[in-house]
């Protein structure tokens, strides 16, 4: 008699780009406190975002109103934390809205955009790893 089949594996989390592994723990959540770029403020806690990839397009680096505006060109980003409740961020701002977006900025010194948020979807908050810090 063959023993009983061992349930099927459970997928791994979605792998870190080489640069970025070191901040992804093993249940793809964030290792690090995520903070400001510019100034340091914490803007989120360690393990309060999952790893996520999605090509978005971004603003480029401004102060809120600038970013609200949406000129100037922009970047797209690929890696990004996906935090799931707005609750979980320590410190965030969000610019008025664009179209259907808001975009994330520093709550303290108002830089920006790090992030992105989708009006239609109200449970996802991205915020773009190389656009902020992690300690």
């Amino acid at each position: 008699m063959e023993p009983p089949a061992a349930p099927p594996p459970s997928p791994p989390p979605l792998a870190a780009a080489p640069g970025s592994a070191e901040l992804v723990c093993a249940q793809g959540r964030n290792l690090k406190a995520v903070l400001c770029q510019r100034c340091g403020s914490r803007v989120l806690l360690p393990g309060a975002a999952t790893f996520a990839r999605r090509e978005l397009l971004l603003p480029a680096m401004r102060k809120k109103a600038a970013a609200a505006a949406g000129s100037g060109g922009g970047d797209v980003v690929r890696e990004h934390w996906l935090v799931r409740d707005m609750f979980s961020f320590e410190n965030v701002g969000f610019t008025r809205d664009v179209g259907n977006v808001k975009f994330l900025v520093c709550a303290d010194c108002e830089a920006g955009p790090i992030g992105w948020h989708c009006l239609d979807d109200k449970d996802s908050f991205y915020v773009a790893l190389e656009r902020v810090a992690h300690e």
